[in-house]
């Protein structure tokens, strides 16, 4: 018996922390449908399930499309029949102030980064009321806590993120749906790979980019997808009972210290 045997999950996002969040919690026995815009991602998913033997598997959708995340949720109760754990990963990262961000831009941002998290409680929450409990891990970041310039539109989602797990938490407190956000530092993923093309530099590898972000952090380094996967799940397992509403930071101590030195 492992921790999430009859268990079903919907990841969103099927990359970086989306993906690693998907093999941890099908490794321990859960049933994970995870659903993104990336074409290319039934074929991971299919290899993984086929290599590891784990029930894991992709599809396509545009998580702000109200419709296709409605179809999204059928279809993860139509396979596993019912619905436990819901972990909002997908995200965009644009860069750019609110005099440079163009609206389209910051409209997209506020519907995939947030809107996403509305849609899969809009229609998961009232099937994992039908399972009698159900647990719900947002991935925000410590740029909801405090941030860097020339990042308006993404850290408004994720300020936002963390106000709508509280209300989300409260709302559903009473039919036993637990609502959680994990706000992780610098990690490896391909939206850190984007910043470090765009802040790493002239002739500086992805890499030594990543070192660099890394040395700001007080433990030396960036974190791996995995980490945070491993702090998802614990959030998502009836190890956690009796925590909903709060928010969790895994930054490697980033936002513990001040910059006055």
């Amino acid at each position: 018996m492992t921790e999430f045997s009859g268990k079903v999950a919907l990841v969103t996002g099927t990359s970086g922390i989306g993906l690693a969040t998907a093999i941890r919690l099908a490794a321990q026995g859960a049933k994970v449908v995870a659903c993104g815009n990336d074409t290319n991602a039934n074929k991971t998913f299919d290899h993984l399930a086929t290599e590891r033997g784990l029930s894991m598997a992709a599809r396509t959708c545009d998580v702000s499309v109200e419709a296709e995340v409605a179809e999204a949720v059928r279809d993860v109760v139509s396979r596993h029949g019912g619905l436990d754990i819901v972990v909002n990963a997908a995200a965009v990262h644009p860069f750019g102030t609110v005099l440079d961000t163009s609206f389209e831009t910051w409209n997209r941002c506020l519907a995939v980064n947030v809107g996403s998290i509305y849609l899969t409680g809009r229609f998961g929450i009232p099937e994992m009321i039908k399972r009698g409990a159900g647990s719900i891990v947002n991935i925000s970041s410590v740029q909801g806590h405090s941030c860097q310039q020339n990042v308006a539109a993404y850290v408004a989602t994720k300020g936002a993120i963390h106000a709508l797990t509280r209300a989300m938490a409260l709302d559903h407190a009473g039919s036993k749906v637990r609502v959680n956000s994990v706000s992780p530092g610098s990690v490896r993923t391909p939206l850190l790979s984007l910043a470090a093309r765009t802040y790493g530099g002239d002739g500086v590898s992805e890499e030594e980019a990543f070192s660099r972000f890394g040395a700001a952090h007080p433990i030396g380094r960036i974190g791996e997808p995995e980490e945070v996967a491993e702090l998802v799940a614990y959030l998502a397992s009836d190890r956690a009972g009796f925590i909903t509403g709060s928010d969790f930071r895994i930054d490697g101590g980033l936002t513990a210290g001040i910059g006055v030195k």
